[in-house]
C-alpha cells in the first residue's frame, strides 16, 4: 500500500481531521498527545504560525509508534509544503489551490488536499493531481455544496472545513463528506490556554463520538 493510500485510510477511519491552529510551540505535544488519545486520527498543525517546522517535528515524534497521522494545514506555497514535508508531515493541506503545492506534494509521494469552493478550482485541483479536495470554507456554503460540485464531477471526495460542528456534522457525512476538519469545535482553546489538557481531551473526544454517530446512522 503507497504512503498516500494509507494515510488516506486513517484520514477516513478517523472521520476528523483536529485543526489545530495558533497553539505555541510549549503546548503543541501535550495537546496533540491529548487529541490523539481522544480517538482522533488525524492531526493538522498549521503552517501560518512561527517555528510550524519544528512543531509538526515535535508532534510527529511524539505519536511515533501510534496510527495516528500528522500533516500541515494552511500550506500556501511550494516552498512551505517542502519545509512542512522536510518536517515530517505525512499530509499537507491549504485553504486555496496552488498548482506547485500540489504538484511538490506529489513528487515527495504526500498526501495532498487542496481547497476549493467552486467547480472550476475544483477540476483544476484535479487535473494539478490532488488526493481530495477541501471545501473552504464549508459555512459558506453548507452541507448542499457537496452534492452539487460532486455531481457533475464525478463523485469526487470532499472534506469540509471551516464551521463543522457537533450541531451539523451529521448534515456533512449525509452529504457526502468523505471526513471533516474541524477546529474550534473540535479543539477547547481556553482549556489549552489554561494548560488543561484532561479538558482539551474530553472536548475533543466528544467531537470524536458525535462523527461516530452521525456515521453509523
Amino acid at each position: 500500500m503507497s504512503q498516500k493510500r494509507a494515510v488516506e485510510d486513517r484520514i477516513v477511519e478517523s472521520g476528523v481531521l483536529a485543526v489545530l491552529r495558533g497553539v505555541d510551540e510549549d503546548s503543541i505535544v501535550p495537546v496533540a498527545r491529548a487529541i490523539h488519545e481522544a480517538g482522533v486520527g488525524a492531526l493538522e498543525v498549521t503552517a501560518d504560525g512561527t517555528r510550524a517546522a519544528e512543531k509538526i517535528a515535535a508532534v510527529d515524534r511524539e505519536l511515533e509508534g501510534t496510527e495516528t497521522v500528522v500533516g500541515a494545514g494552511t500550506v500556501l506555497d511550494a516552498s512551505s509544503a517542502e519545509s512542512v514535508i522536510d518536517a515530517g508531515a505525512s499530509f499537507v493541506v491549504s485553504p486555496h489551490v496552488d498548482v506547485d503545492v500540489v504538484r511538490t506534494c506529489n513528487r515527495h509521494g504526500v498526501f495532498v488536499a487542496p481547497g476549493v469552493l467552486t467547480p472550476t478550482e475544483a477540476v483544476t485541483a484535479m487535473e494539478a493531481g490532488a488526493d481530495v479536495l477541501k471545501m473552504f470554507p464549508a459555512k459558506t456554503v453548507g452541507p448542499g455544496h457537496i452534492g452539487a460540485l460532486q455531481g457533475p464531477l464525478g463523485g469526487v471526495d470532499i472534506i469540509p472545513t471551516g464551521g463543522v460542528s457537533r450541531e451539523n456534522v451529521a448534515e456533512y457525512f449525509d452529504a457526502g463528506a468523505l471526513a471533516v476538519g474541524a477546529g474550534g469545535a473540535l479543539v477547547d482553546y481556553d482549556a489549552v490556554s489554561e494548560g488543561d489538557m484532561d479538558q482539551v481531551r474530553e472536548s475533543a473526544a466528544a467531537f470524536v463520538e458525535t462523527v461516530e454517530d452521525a456515521r453509523s446512522d
